[in-house]
């Protein structure tokens, strides 16, 4: 089983930091506009989902030697009104430019990728099993 680590280091009220074992920073902010530099939360788990099913979807375009001149995911999350305001759905928007790949072929490769091969589409929809742990250091 394989594991990751990630630390969310406070910088502010409203700012935080993630840092993952390789040193790769992630600024987080729960700011509104205009103040806003960062992404959310909420924000970043749409985006690991894109890109979490970006990657499985180019890379099996690419498998069938298709070119692609353009790919992009547009996502849309619906939130719940209430707290937590969780997501109650997800729509992901999947585009490509490709003179050779036909609509049907990469329906197909979508469907792969989203339902069968990215981590994150099948983490939002397991029963994860959350375990909390408190210190204060001395």
């Amino acid at each position: 089983m394989s594991k990751r680590n990630v630390t969310v280091r406070m910088k502010g009220d409203f700012e935080y930091e993630a840092t993952n074992l390789q040193g790769n920073k992630v600024d987080i902010d729960m700011y509104d506009a205009p103040e806003k530099k960062a992404q959310s939360p909420m924000d970043l788990l749409l985006s690991a989902l894109g890109g979490c099913s970006a990657v499985d979807a180019v890379l099996m375009m690419r498998k069938k030697r298709k070119t692609i001149d353009d790919f992009y995911i547009d996502i849309e999350g619906t939130r719940n009104d209430g707290v937590p305001a969780f997501y109650t759905d997800i729509v992901l928007n999947f585009v490509i430019v490709s003179p050779d790949a036909t609509e049907e072929e990469f329906k197909k490769v979508v469907a792969l990728s989203v339902d069968k091969y990215c981590s994150v589409a099948n983490s939002l929809k397991s029963n994860i099993t959350f375990t909390t742990k408190v210190k204060r250091p001395l």
